[in-house]
């Protein structure tokens, strides 16, 4: 995960640094940055009515460019890029969708229950033609759709009895605003009642019920009472301007960030003072004044910071956003970064895209679990202050130069999707092509891998996973608090020989315990030649009664243990036996190692295995030095006599049966008493 986050970073510099180079090959051809202030005098009269189209301001009655150019410099200074984007957005003549309402409930589910936008609605009575033709009509939803409005046409032909109890019995137009300036209040619906039907008239119609909505200051005393005052808005943006209405563009947003935001609008036409708003810090008009509890910041002096409804927005959102923008703004990180596991991941194709689809379910599925709690901890009002916080820390870190690049890169790259999609996929191929040549480095055979071979390989985990847990998940040793395998139970009752034999790895093998076998009070080869005759054989009687009193305590050890639930004797080819070498050592501990005067140290071996001095699989003592390994049930038996009996396919203890890749509930050895002391 670590790793996809470090090469989505990687992706992030890599497209701001992208976006500096396209900045400096724009200045070295044209001469001028996108910052850069435009002089209107020196636009043509269709730029300059394309400039009022994108920000929302009528034309229709300006037949010459002086008034035309007036106009555009009231309403705010012009950029370079922002006379960039208005020209493209009229190159592009992309077709906007038009919603069909098919009933009641699908008009009041769109329109009467969004409490955030506009919505301009087409009704056309039965067996009458609409009001506004399919030319003009197709017009007026290109020209409204730049200010976020929303458009749809309700045929009665569909639902009759609706129309005729909202009374709507000729053909009309609707506008759907919100009527109050709280977040989720309620919708008026308003009926266009003009006699003209042209497009410039209706949309005049459409910006002066939106501007409605944005409380209008008209003089000096009212500002400064409002400057002043403080209430629930810890936001408000003021526009400072010679114009009879705000822009529609400044309307828009007013309803789009109702209850976040507080629109102002400052007529200053019929000023007689202008100085006095030096006062407050402005000292030109048009401005767009942000205030905040933090201060005064002046929109439009950095990069990206347009006077259009798109900059305006993204500049908004960033300052004061929505659960539901963080929201989406993670969904798409974490979808980037899981789609990093395409070119991170090397071998078949086919396995690229298993990886790819488990990465994704994943990262989606952990995210949205994780947005859980976190949308039910802002409902709790003791996090108010919280809440306020995070809000401070957003406008103190997005009213930074670095931030206005950030948005200005993120209009640029959301505008040209093609160039966004290009750039991701070479920093992809970039990756694959360095982690393909680490891991030949490496020497890693899954590089070379076709689909072929890894389905197989896929076909056969998939099975030992289904007919038997993977032993390499499951490291020994590992605490546990199942005293009882239900696997076990399960395989005494089937038929083992009915089911597929699973190939479980033998990589748990290398964790389990080895240790090697010592004995206390072992005698060199010179002290037992030194010993007489006479005394020999004295020894060897009671050498031969010792072990025939230790053969009978472990074959009736070996009784009682036979005889115990779960435990079954076990019978092992000598096959699977590696003798140790002999020598003087081993045969003069041989089968006398259990004797009185050579006891094992015990103290050596782990405290969970069983004390025993015999190996089950060659039926050898075991003699000093040698090298013995344990199983989780706490068996004992040499290492390699176990290595070859686990290698060869049976996965269990010779002795019990215990799968020697489970754990087990240690086994505790019991006190000695006084009279197990030597004698």
């Amino acid at each position: 995960m670590w790793v996809k986050l470090c090469c989505l970073l990687l992706y992030f510099l890599a497209l701001f640094v992208l976006a500096r180079v396209f900045e400096a090959v724009a200045w070295y051809e044209s001469g001028f940055l996108a910052t850069q202030l435009v002089d209107p005098v020196a636009l043509s009269f269709r730029k300059l009515r394309t400039i009022l189209e994108c920000r929302g301001l009528g034309h229709s009655g300006l037949p010459e460019k002086k008034d035309v150019r007036e106009l555009v410099e009231k309403s705010g200074d012009l950029m370079e890029g922002e006379l960039y984007s208005a020209l493209k957005e009229e190159e592009a003549s992309e077709s906007v969708s038009s919603t069909n309402f098919s009933g009641e409930m699908h008009f009041y589910e769109l329109v009467e229950d969004t409490k955030d936008g506009i919505w301009l609605v087409q009704v056309i009575a039965n067996d009458r033609s609409p009001l506004v033709g399919k030319v003009h009509w197709e017009k007026m939803v290109k020209k409204v759709s730049r200010f976020g409005i929303r458009t749809g046409t309700f045929n009665c032909s569909s639902d009759p009895r609706y129309c005729r109890r909202r009374g709507w019995l000729k053909s009309t137009l609707i506008m759907s605003v919100p009527q109050t300036s709280t977040s989720k209040g309620k919708v008026m619906l308003k009926e266009y009642n003009g006699r003209r039907i042209e497009v410039e008239h209706i949309f005049k119609w459409i910006t002066a019920h939106a501007a409605s909505r944005i409380k209008t200051i008209y003089n000096w005393e009212h500002l400064k009472e409002e400057w002043n005052k403080s209430d629930q808005y810890r936001v408000k943006i003021y526009l400072f301007a010679n114009l009879d209405q705000p822009p529609a563009f400044f309307s828009a947003l007013s309803v789009k960030f109702t209850g976040r935001v507080e629109f102002i609008f400052v007529n200053v036409e019929n000023w007689d003072n202008k100085s006095s708003m030096a006062e407050i810090g402005v000292y030109k008009t048009p401005s767009y004044i942000l205030r905040t509890p933090e201060g005064i910041y002046r929109y439009g002096n950095n990069t990206g910071e347009f006077i259009s409804l798109r900059a305006m927005d993204s500049f908004l959102r960033s300052l004061q956003p929505e659960v539901n923008d963080l929201f989406v703004l993670s969904l798409v990180l974490v979808n980037l970064m899981a789609w990093m596991d395409l070119f991170i991941t090397q071998g078949a194709t086919i396995k690229r895209f298993v990886v790819l689809i488990s990465t994704l379910g994943t990262y989606n599925s952990l995210l949205i679990i994780s947005w859980l709690p976190v949308l039910g901890f802002l409902q709790l009002p003791y996090l108010d202050s919280f809440y306020e916080y995070s809000l401070k820390l957003f406008r103190y870190s997005n009213t930074t130069t670095l931030a206005s690049w950030v948005r200005a890169d993120w209009m640029f790259y959301s505008s040209h999707p093609a160039l966004f999609l290009s750039t991701y996929l070479g920093h992809g191929l970039l990756i694959d092509y360095f982690e393909k040549k680490r891991r030949r480095n490496n020497n890693t055979d899954e590089v070379n891998a076709n689909n072929l071979e890894w389905l197989s390989s896929l076909w056969d985990w998939y099975t030992s996973y289904l007919f038997h847990p993977i032993a390499s998940f499951q490291h020994f040793p590992f605490d546990s608090d199942w005293d009882e395998d239900p696997d076990l139970f399960l395989e005494r009752l089937a038929f083992p020989d009915l089911w597929l034999h699973p190939l479980i790895p033998t990589d748990y093998i290398k964790n389990l315990p080895m240790w090697r076998f010592k004995c206390l009070g072992v005698h060199s080869d010179e002290e037992t030649f030194q010993d007489s005759e006479s005394d020999s054989d004295s020894e060897n009687k009671e050498v031969f009664s010792s072990e025939k009193e230790v053969s009978e305590d472990e074959e009736l050890n070996t009784f009682h243990r036979e005889g115990e639930p779960g435990v079954e004797p076990c019978l092992c080819a000598n096959k699977y036996c590696h003798r140790e070498p002999y020598d003087g050592k081993a045969r003069s501990y041989g089968s006398s190692s259990t004797t009185g005067d050579m006891e094992p140290d015990w103290s050596a071996w782990p405290t969970e295995m069983l004390h025993c001095t015999e190996c089950v699989v060659c039926l050898e003592n075991f003699a000093d030095g040698c090298l013995l390994m344990g199983l989780p049930c706490g068996h004992v038996f040499h290492q390699n006599c176990i290595v070859m009996w686990l290698a060869g396919g049976r996965h269990c203890c010779p002795v019990c049966r215990w799968a020697s890749y489970k754990t087990k509930q240690p086994y505790t050895h019991p006190p000695p008493l006084a009279s197990d002391s030597p004698s």
